[in-house]
């Protein structure tokens, strides 16, 4: 009894020769494109980059110059005899270190206001991420309903309602509402329900761990990169506001440095001096949000791979 040898199969190894044809022949194509779209992409970084470093070139320069300089010479390039200790050195003791003060009332202000902004902001977060409860959606969309309202819309209410309170022309009155976040409300919610595991909540419940622990032990720690994230954001907000300083306060020696170096610009027209002070300012307090971003920076791209796991 003879029994028939199996045939083979030849589809199965046309197709995949059939697929790796077709991949060959698209393969020129792809190589072709790459190049192309990874110089479109470097020339826009690179007119981007530009357009933010060429501002900051220009003040480093003019804080080198003296008042003369600033007119007479190129600029864009240093003077013959370049003096940028001396202009510090008039902008840290012209009228009794007045500028140490502002700049010691930026970092009050962005400090204390953008640490208990973030925190404030994580709890909200959390809370509406986590839990279910009535009137979570409400809550979610006045807190959405805050992040369209401009800034400039409520700083003449603020400034009528603080002053009835009797906060108005104080240290408060910029504090308070620094402490309001809706964007880090919204961004630490997305992220807690992303980060946070909700296996590792239960088990910390059965656990015996409180819901305040499990937020500063668990919940604190997966959403460190939201947390810094809005931190950075925050400071900056606070370090360059203007308007609300100009609004709430009346004393020259609690402006912040934005606050103050305006008030010293308005006096160029009448003392050309004046315009070398301010620009020594300004080169002073871009550095604080030039470290900052440095040192928040590495804990960030950290805090993005932390809760990665090999599969």
């Amino acid at each position: 009894m003879s029994v028939a040898p199996p045939t083979r199969r030849p589809a199965p190894a046309r197709e995949g020769a059939g697929r790796t044809g077709s991949v060959a022949s698209s393969a020129p194509g792809r190589t072709q494109r790459r190049p192309r779209t990874t110089i479109l992409v470097t020339a826009i970084l690179v007119v981007v980059a530009v357009y933010f470093l060429v501002p900051v070139y220009w003040v480093l320069v003019a804080a080198t110059k003296s008042t003369d300089d600033l007119f007479t010479t190129n600029g864009f390039w240093f003077s013959d005899s370049p003096q940028l200790l001396t202009n510090l050195r008039l902008v840290v003791s012209y009228d009794g270190g007045l500028f140490l003060r502002w700049l010691a009332n930026s970092f009050l202000y962005a400090g204390v206001g953008a640490v208990l902004a973030t925190y404030l902001a994580a709890a909200a977060g959390y809370a509406l991420g986590m839990y279910r409860f009535r009137g979570s959606g409400l809550i979610l969309g006045v807190v959405l309903g805050g992040v369209l309202v401009p800034a400039t819309a409520t700083a003449l209410p603020l400034f009528l309602l603080f002053s009835q309170v009797g906060v108005a022309n104080t240290y408060w009155s910029v504090l308070i509402p620094s402490l309001v976040s809706p964007f880090g409300v919204f961004l630490c919610r997305i992220y807690s329900q992303a980060a946070v595991p909700v296996s590792v909540v239960e088990a910390a419940r059965i656990d015996g761990a409180g819901e305040l622990r499990i937020f500063h032990v668990l919940a604190l720690r997966a959403m460190a990169p939201a947390l810094v994230t809005v931190l950075l954001f925050q400071t900056i907000a606070i370090w360059n506001n203007y308007l609300l300083p100009l609004v709430m306060l009346a004393d020259s020696r609690l402006y912040p440095v934005t606050l103050g170096l305006t008030t010293w610009r308005g006096q160029v027209d009448r003392l050309p001096e004046f315009y070398q002070l301010t620009i020594g300012g300004v080169l002073v307090s871009v550095v604080p949000l030039v470290v900052l971003m440095v040192l928040l920076q590495r804990f960030w791209r950290g805090g993005l791979t932390e809760g990665a796991v090999k599969a």
